[in-house]
Parts: C-alpha cells; sequence; structure tokens
C-alpha cells in the first residue's frame, strides 16, 4: 500500500514539513471522497479548498497507489463542456479486520476500503469466558484472513472493540462465581497482538460504534455529536469538532455510568446503565418465561411482552434524558445519535419518550440538542472495529503537520 505513517510526535514537536503536509492533503482527500461518494476532481478542489492543480496531482498519486479508482464518465445536465470524471474509493485498495468482544458474543469479520463487510465469523455464549474466548478467536481471525485471498497483503490491520472492564458488573450475570476475574489480568489488545503480524488498534467497544457512525452514519453531517448506544449495557462515543474523542483513559462519552438521583436515605446513587441497558428488560422477560434474546428483535413489541418493554421503556427513556441534559450542559452537543442492538421499532419508540422526557427539562442557558436515529445498528462495534485501523491510517490528522525532535 501506499500508505506512508508518518513518525510519532514528540511532546515538543513543533513546525511542519512537506511530508507531512503532503499526507495530510491525501487524507482530507480520501475523507472527502468517503464522505460525499464518487466525485470529480473539480469537486474535490472545492471541497478540500485545494488548488485544483495539488487536488489532481494528489488524485492521481492515490489512482496509481490503488486507493481510489476513475468511474465511467457522466454529463451533469446543463453543463457545457466535456464530460467529468467521477473519483470513488477504491473498495479493494485496503482491508481492515474488526473483531468485537462482547459480553454475550463475539464477531470478527473483514471489511474493504468502501465500507463493504467481505465475511464475518460469529460466536455466542452466556457469558464471555476468557479461557474458551481467545482460542475461538484465533480460529475465526484465521479464517477471515485468510477468505481475502491475496487481498490479505492489503490489510492495514486489525480493530477490537470491547469493554474496557469486560469483567466489570459481575452481579449483573448469572455466572459460576468467579467467572469473569480471570478478566482482571488480561490485556486484549496484547492477546490479539500475539495472534497475528497485523498492527493492532483498541478501543472501548461503544466508543469503536461511535467510530462507525462517524465514518459511515449520521456523522458525515454532524461535527459534535453524543453516541449512546442501547446494548446489553448501554454506553456511548463523543464526536467533538467532526473527530472522534477517545478522552485520555479510552472512556469518553461513557454515559451508561452517569449517577442517577438516589435510591432512597442511605443508598449509593445508582447509575444510568442500572435502568436503561437492555439487560434490565432481558431480565423482565426471562421472568416472565420469555427468552432473554427476545429483547433484541422483534418479539419485544408483541402482544405478550409489549407491556414489558412500556414499563422498561417508562424508566428507561427518562432516565436516558437526564443523561443527555447533563452531557448537553458541559458539552454544547449539536445532537444525540441514539443507536443499538434492539428491534428498530423498538429503537425509535425509545427515541421518542426519550425527546418527550427533554421537553420537560429547563433549558435556559442551554441548547437542547436534537435526537437523531443512528444508521449502523447492531453491526456498529464490530464495523467500528474495522474502522480503527482505516482511521489510523487514512483519517486526516493535523499531527501530520509536526516534524518531531530528533533526540
Amino acid at each position: 500500500m501506499s500508505e506512508r505513517p508518518a513518525r510519532k510526535a514528540s511532546a515538543h514537536s513543533v513546525g511542519s514539513n512537506q511530508l507531512g503536509m503532503r499526507q495530510f492533503n491525501e487524507r482530507i482527500v480520501l475523507q472527502a471522497i468517503r464522505l460525499h461518494g464518487a466525485l470529480p476532481k473539480a469537486d474535490v478542489a472545492r471541497m478540500t479548498r485545494l488548488s485544483m492543480q495539488t487536488a489532481s496531482l494528489i488524485v492521481d498519486h492515490l489512482i496509481e497507489d490503488g486507493l481510489l479508482a476513475k468511474e465511467p464518465r457522466s454529463r451533469v445536465r446543463g453543463r457545457i463542456g466535456q464530460p467529468s470524471v467521477p473519483i470513488s474509493l477504491r473498495a479493494d485498495g485496503a482491508f481492515s479486520i474488526g473483531v468485537k468482544v462482547g459480553r454475550r458474543s463475539l464477531d470478527v469479520l473483514s471489511m474493504d476500503f468502501a465500507g463493504n463487510v467481505r465475511s464475518r465469523e460469529t460466536l455466542e455464549y452466556p457469558y464471555p469466558d476468557p479461557h474458551t474466548l481467545f482460542p475461538a478467536l484465533e480460529e475465526r481471525l484465521a479464517r477471515v484472513v485468510g477468505a481475502l485471498g491475496d487481498g490479505a497483503r492489503q490489510i492495514a490491520g486489525v480493530g477490537v472493540a470491547a469493554p474496557l472492564w469486560i469483567g466489570g458488573w459481575r452481579d449483573f450475570f448469572d455466572t459460576p462465581r468467579d467467572a469473569l476475574a480471570a478478566w482482571d489480568d488480561i490485556d486484549i489488545r496484547e492477546r490479539i497482538e500475539a495472534m497475528t503480524a497485523l498492527p493492532v488498534e483498541f478501543a472501548k467497544d461503544t466508543t469503536a460504534a461511535c467510530a462507525a457512525e462517524l465514518v459511515m452514519g449520521q456523522g458525515r453531517g454532524l461535527r459534535n455529536f453524543l453516541y449512546v448506544f442501547i446494548g446489553t449495557f448501554i454506553g456511548g462515543g463523543l464526536v467533538i469538532d467532526g473527530r472522534l474523542h477517545a478522552g485520555p483513559g479510552g472512556n469518553a462519552g461513557a454515559i451508561g455510568s452517569l449517577p442517577l438521583m438516589s435510591r432512597g436515605k442511605g443508598r449509593r446513587p445508582g447509575q444510568l446503565l442500572d435502568t436503561a441497558s437492555v439487560y434490565v428488560l432481558e431480565k423482565a422477560f426471562v421472568a416472565a418465561g420469555a427468552p432473554a434474546a427476545a429483547a433484541h428483535d422483534e418479539r419485544a413489541l408483541s402482544p405478550a411482552l409489549h407491556e414489558l418493554s412500556d414499563a422498561w421503556m417508562r424508566k428507561a427513556c427518562p432516565a436516558i434524558a437526564t443523561g443527555i441534559a447533563a452531557s448537553a450542559a458541559l458539552l454544547d452537543l449539536e445532537a444525540v445519535v441514539i443507536d443499538g442492538e434492539i428491534d428498530r421499532t423498538l429503537l425509535r419508540e425509545v427515541i421518542g419518550r426519550t425527546d418527550d422526557a427533554l421537553a420537560a427539562f429547563d433549558w435556559q442557558g442551554m441548547t437542547r440538542p436534537r435526537l437523531v436515529e443512528g444508521q449502523i445498528g447492531p453491526d456498529a462495534r464490530a464495523m467500528g472495529g474495522a474502522i480503527l485501523p482505516l482511521y489510523a491510517h487514512f483519517a486526516p490528522k493535523h499531527e501530520l503537520f509536526l516534524k518531531p525532535l530528533d533526540g
């Protein structure tokens, strides 16, 4: 591949360099085409604010490197002159591998440069036992890489999406005693690095899901938003000025951990995840004799289970609204993107009820963010994992301007 990673800048880096400028310009061209679809060179220049000559040279270079491709000429109605040649991402120009280590399932998939999933391997389990999970992951990783054939030489890396504390909140799961304790001594990234010669990127699972929404979903039209993913546990991610913001500890946007009002005198305040996680709905279904999996599909709104889903939403949606209002006061959000691994009709009901709950807040001194439905869905974490290497290698970074000081 043509990618030429810049040296890591030190804390004292200053100035700029031609290599950094060229890489930055290449990346903003790739980003413009990823966000807007196939574009003629003139539109690339206009959207990136590069000169026509510079944009043309960069596009030609990226075509030579196999990252962009020319599409059939097209003529715009009413425009006189030669037909324009749209330039698009070349799907087989690069690949990446996404790994989602979840509390209920493992997903390993390959993604091409245009964002298409090429192959997938899945393993479901009642709880994540590391003694069986990692051998299964290694087998599936090998199969997914092998399925790319010659394309395996174009893999940018492996992106891993997993909870930061996968062994945490053990009381939520019906597991053997100390079954999740082994996770306390495991570095997931290190374990996966030992399985492959490919570079490995890691992010909190909901941060990775936020990356997928940023690159391929609502994030293409938003610059500042909180991302909320309603899964087994509710969580989130954060985008500021059009860039994924993980925070110094990799835990930015952890809306599930927001404290709620005290549940009584002398009792510690609960967290949003205690009320708004799908696991709470699963427990209600199981207590009623229904399968836990029904909380994640259309059965949740069936006549037999609708009452339980309604009871969950009556508590969950005002709690989510409280978390959003607190976040909006601190971050001045443009929007809140809500997605999840639940039925889309149920998700839209949650968004509607949460918006209604927001209307009851006093917004004096704040801007009320609009709520929008996420576009990626249940695959967001695994696809976000696959996006991490592409984001690291091909997304614009202002740090590329910096030249490190030797020594």
